[in-house]
């Protein structure tokens, strides 16, 4: 390591270095060395890289039928240094790595990293989405988070678009969302759609008469009322998004990192209440990331990290190396995030008579949904279980008997074309859920002041992720919400008991 006699100092053509120290570099840099020439023009790193290929040639000759070859570096190694660490490569992740690079002043003046476990994607929560999005919630910060997102999907090549590559298709079918209320939930459907008219969605209340004249294919036994999305509600395809984010971000200079985090290194300083309690504080300066399917490991230094792991993943790492929720009990380090992976299925069936291309995403009663997929006659269709019948999140196994006993009577029962269907497949999902208010947790953490947390939305993550890397990248770059003022999903409700209540979860 140089000490401060000898610095380089950036010019146009390189570094200039200067001191006693480095003139004796320098004049080690022109001395021959054995099995390498010094002649004029000759390039030392050139000659070392020219022999070590040879050593690699002699390496492989003598393996014949292996790939292993010594002495190189891995390419897929994140940076040394990063000025933010994004772990989880989902939607939400290179949402917000996009916004960076989107909202930075000097070209490259962010330096983005973003590391994901499974190159495959094959349990990310985004692709086992079902992939819709709508503005009827009961809180007036997810109404406008989904309609901005809606906007940004349809103007989706303004903001995504990459030279040389194909326009961003996302499949995106604005049929609407169908709200279906019985006695019980008029009243709460009714005082929903007053908040939602109050800020600008384009909501209407349709009586059991009025349903079945829009929808003759509804059974109406049992609806009171029914709340229909007349724009900015649909569904689109959440691999083409996802991909999207990140062929956009990758185009912009972010750097992509196939990994697993497995360690934060933290320094950290103690302070002490007005009553005299001591409180830790701590602050992340290294990532370290170990490859796929191996030992090797590099520690990237980082100014601040980004949380956009799937929870039960991040939350055993954050507990471990930050701390949060292992303090005493009533204490703001005793308190966990409150956020659980929830499976969900998703049942794929057919059914040729079923309803046609006016069908919105039809959400019953009961919490049974279904929308169309494609033009064959096939459909989506899933039910949430209540509290006691969690399924076991352990796995993503798929219980099929869930949709005999549980999804299709009350799909049969609301459209009765339902009652003639055949299963062709299904899959398991994950929701990240809060348990404590079905909402998502948006900001900083207050015991660890460079770590950022979007997580806990509860099954609309994927619909609001533009608007959620827009929050976050404003956070850390302005310093605080620009756009939409999220502050009710920070994490200080946690800590003071408010719950922010979203009633209107699927």
């Amino acid at each position: 390591m140089w000490s401060g006699a000898c610095r380089p100092f950036k010019t146009l053509t390189g570094s200039l270095f200067s001191g006693p120290r480095c003139a004796r570099y320098a004049r080690w840099r022109t001395a021959p060395i054995r099995g390498f020439s010094a002649g004029k023009g000759d390039d030392f790193f050139k000659d070392v890289e020219s022999e070590l290929k040879k050593f690699r040639a002699k390496a492989a000759a003598a393996l014949p039928g292996s790939d292993w070859t010594p002495l190189v570096v891995n390419p897929a190694l994140p940076p040394e240094r990063a000025d933010v660490v994004i772990v989880g490569g989902g939607v939400v992740g290179w949402s917000v790595a996009y916004w960076l690079k989107k909202k930075e002043r000097i070209r490259d003046g962010v330096r983005v990293v973003v590391v994901e476990r499974d190159p495959t994607y094959s349990q990310a929560s985004t692709v086992l989405s079902v992939g819709g999005i709508r503005q009827q919630f009961s809180m007036p910060e997810n109404i406008h988070m989904s309609m901005f997102s809606c906007d940004f999907m349809r103007n989706i090549n303004e903001h995504l678009d990459v030279m040389n590559e194909d326009p961003v298709d996302l499949q995106f079918n604005h049929a609407g969302y169908l709200f279906l209320a019985s006695e019980n939930g008029a009243e709460i459907m009714e005082h929903n759609y007053n908040i939602q008219r109050g800020e600008g969605a384009k909501v209407s209340l349709l009586s059991p008469t009025q349903l079945k004249n829009k929808f003759p294919w509804i059974n109406t036994e049992g609806v009171v009322l029914a709340s229909y999305g007349m724009e900015n509600e649909g569904w689109f395809d959440p691999w083409a998004l996802l991909n999207a984010f990140r062929k956009k971000a990758i185009s912009m200079g972010v750097y992509q990192c196939f990994g697993e985090v497995t360690g934060l290194q933290c320094t950290s300083r103690e302070m002490m209440t007005a009553e005299g309690e001591p409180v830790e504080f701590k602050r992340i300066h290294h990532v370290i990331v170990r490859m796929p399917n191996s030992l090797e490991s590099q520690p990237v230094e980082c100014g601040l990290v980004v949380n956009g792991y799937k929870m039960e993943t991040w939350r055993n790492n954050s507990y471990l190396f930050t701390g949060i929720g292992t303090g005493c009990k009533d204490t703001m380090a005793g308190i966990p995030l409150p956020v659980e992976p929830r499976k969900r299925y998703v049942y794929v069936f057919h059914c040729p008579n079923g309803p046609g291309l006016e069908m919105p995403l039809l959400i019953d009663p009961s919490g049974a949904y279904a929308r169309r997929e494609g033009l064959g006659g096939n459909f989506l269709g899933g039910m949430s279980p209540s509290e006691e019948e969690e399924h076991d999140a352990s796995d993503l196994e798929v219980d099929h008997d869930f949709f005999q006993e549980k999804v299709w009577p009350k799909l049969g029962h609301r459209v009765p074309d339902f009652q003639n269907i055949k299963v062709r497949s299904a899959w398991a999902g994950y929701y990240d859920y809060n348990t404590f208010d079905q909402n998502g947790i948006l900001g900083i953490h207050p015991l660890v002041n460079n770590m950022y947390l979007a997580t806990g939305f509860s099954g609309h993550g994927l619909q609001q992720s533009p608007a959620t890397g827009r929050a976050v990248a404003e956070l850390i770059l302005d310093g605080g919400f620009k756009t939409l003022d999220l502050t009710a999903l920070g994490l200080g409700r946690l800590f003071s008991g408010e719950r922010m209540l979203e009633r209107n979860i699927v």
